[in-house]
């Protein structure tokens, strides 16, 4: 089954433009206001206006009152939901959309907590004092790679970047790839450069390919 790669914290037109142009299969957008990529919903709605077809646009939220959940969903044409708060199983039913619930994970992190959620998959990021996503780390993949073994549809996050994509994959073996700060110049505002090589690194792992390193040739 391909892996599905989105990229998230898209801020720009630009940046939308490549990663549909690229094979991208969702892009994000946060309105969280504490985040450095949060944008606002008209801005949102003017790029998603301007994507093609059959790419996903997602909307990241954390701990927002559902009444401006659904009002920004309306507004913007966002067609998945991402929370990334405390928000509980009951939140997420009263959603109009498919929601992907993400989790801060670090060695104390219990997943049994997933089986309290019924949505349509789940993001594992990096646990971080006071962050929310975007930490530009990593966290231990065998937890992830547990997860991905008991539950269908989880999708890896945190510090994922061209030069530990491959590892990730092998070691993991998700559902899908959620990549922010890995492949930004700056918060906001992504590298093309990054964008197309995080691509490639997937379409050829799931052909087989290793990735050619000159230094352990």
């Amino acid at each position: 089954m391909p892996v599905r790669i989105k990229i998230c914290g898209i801020t720009r037109y630009e940046d939308a433009k490549v990663a549909a142009s690229i094979g991208v299969d969702a892009v994000g957008f946060i309105f969280f206001k504490k985040s450095p990529r949060c944008i606002a919903p008209e801005e949102a709605a003017s790029i998603i206006r301007q994507l093609p077809p059959f790419i996903s646009r997602v909307g990241v939220f954390v701990d927002e009152e559902i009444d401006r959940v659904i009002a920004i969903a309306r507004a913007t044409g966002i067609d998945t939901i991402q929370l990334h708060g405390t928000e509980s199983p009951r939140y997420c039913t009263k959603l109009p959309l498919p929601v992907i619930k993400a989790f801060s994970i670090d060695s104390s992190t219990d997943l049994t907590l997933l089986e309290q959620y019924h949505v349509a998959g789940f993001l594992l990021d990096t646990w971080a004092a006071g962050r929310r996503g975007g930490t530009g780390r990593t966290f231990d993949w065998s937890i992830a790679r547990s997860a991905c073994i008991k539950y269908s549809r989880v999708i890896l996050a945190g510090g994922i970047n061209p030069t530990n994509l491959e590892e990730a994959l092998e070691t993991v073996q998700p559902y899908g790839i959620d990549i922010n700060s890995g492949v930004e110049i700056k918060p906001g505002i992504k590298n093309p450069r990054k964008m197309r090589d995080a691509v490639q690194i997937v379409r050829a792992w799931e052909r087989g390919e290793k990735r050619h390193d000159p230094f352990n040739s």
